[in-house]
């Protein structure tokens, strides 16, 4: 939720102006979840709530929203139970957000950021992952598989940009992270971290960002299809494939690094190299289009990975709700393993239509099943979405 929240925000700061009359929808839509993280910050001093239910019992049931029986277990962080990676993603959602509502809310901007500096100090002087101290509570869900000093720089980049403060540059620098990568998403941030921190660079002229430029191209270069130095995956049908398990989340996330390192680049008329291979802005841009059409339906399948967007889109998806009757269809409770005989192993396509929604997408051969069961593939995530938000206003009104 963290991440789909700086990722719903990054967008909002970086493309607000051509989201046109959306642009309230998305500070609504971004509102509704800092609104959330706000209470999980400020209930209890000294503790940061991350999460609400039992996830082996939840993943045990088929049930609708309005049905929910399961345990409603809360878990949190503490000084005892530190957490670094989801306290820093926290800071994150909540110092980029807050530049989201400056203008148009200064109070509650203010409110964030005064949280998101409460909520780094936490992770900053209470080092370790939440995986180790919640153990079963989140994996092998959601295990933070790639530490926690990503989110620390992530964390202080995000806190330097809404404040301009030497300590979070300090601290950036004092993180060191110099590992090359070809990923970005909700668990791994340090491409995401760079590219934001490369804008200073790009952007602003400002010379002591150079190094992080660098770690942003090389970056760029492990993506690139014809770079020397790419090691990414692209199916014969043009999709950017980094894992068999919902691949899309990489490619949108990714996605919204290249358009917007893009526009840094357009903004200072900045070229650089892979090897022999000169990288122009418009390099970039056309690479995220590529991706963007094939999601919408530009692909071998002519599938349109976005549910309710033209007219083949995937009618199974792994998704509760969408599977399960309307309580206003079938007003009777539908218990937690009542749900899965007849409706999540029916071939009957869902009766709730989850319009907007991106699934995990298709595998490295370009095929997608539509098979509710396959949930690698079929499974609809807001960080998914929240990504690709971005890039659709960036594209929006252009061929």
């Amino acid at each position: 939720m963290a991440f789909t929240t700086t990722m719903l925000s990054w967008g909002a700061i970086e493309y607000g102006k051509k989201m046109g009359p959306e642009i309230g929808d998305a500070r609504a839509a971004i509102r509704w979840a800092t609104d959330y993280l706000l209470k999980c910050a400020r209930a209890t001093p000294g503790k940061l709530y991350v999460g609400v239910g039992d996830p082996n019992a939840d993943h045990k049931c088929w049930e609708r929203p309005e049905d929910m029986d399961t345990p409603r277990s809360v878990y949190s962080i503490s000084p005892s139970n530190p957490g670094s990676d989801v306290a820093a993603e926290t800071a994150a959602a909540l110092a980029s957000a807050s530049i989201v509502f400056r203008r148009v809310d200064p109070k509650y901007s203010k409110l964030l950021l005064a949280t998101a500096r409460n909520v780094m100090q936490f992770a900053i002087k209470y080092r370790g992952s939440y995986s180790d101290s919640l153990g079963s509570a989140v994996c092998p869900f959601y295990c933070s598989y790639s530490g926690y000093n990503d989110e620390l720089l992530w964390g202080a980049a995000w806190l330097f940009r809404a404040t301009n403060e030497v300590y979070y540059l300090n601290l950036i620098r004092s993180l060191g992270g110099n590992d090359g990568t070809d990923i970005f998403s909700w668990d791994n941030k340090y491409a995401g971290a760079r590219v934001l921190l490369a804008r200073r660079s790009l952007v602003d002229n400002d010379q002591s960002f150079q190094s992080y430029r660098q770690q942003a191209e090389d970056f760029m270069c492990r993506i690139l299809p014809n770079s020397p130095s790419s090691s990414t995956q692209y199916t014969p049908g043009g999709l950017m494939f980094k894992l068999s398990s919902s691949n899309l989340q990489y490619v949108t996330s990714i996605t919204f690094l290249l358009t917007t390192y893009s526009k840094y680049m357009a903004t200072s008329k900045n070229t650089f190299n892979c090897g022999n291979v000169v990288v122009s802005s418009n390099t970039l841009r056309i690479l995220a289009k590529r991706q963007v059409d094939y999601i919408l339906g530009d692909n071998p399948m002519k599938m349109s990975y976005m549910v309710g967007y033209g007219s083949n889109y995937p009618r199974k998806i792994h998704h509760r709700g969408s599977s399960l009757p309307s309580v206003a269809v079938h007003s009777q409770s539908i218990g937690c393993e009542a749900g899965f005989q007849p409706y999540y192993y029916t071939p009957n396509p869902n009766p709730n239509t989850l319009t907007g929604a991106i699934v995990g997408g298709p595998n490295q051969n370009d095929f997608f099943p539509d098979e509710r069961g396959d949930y690698t593939h079929s499974e609809p995530a807001t960080y998914i979405n929240a990504a690709i938000v971005g890039p659709l206003a960036f594209f929006s009104g252009t061929k």
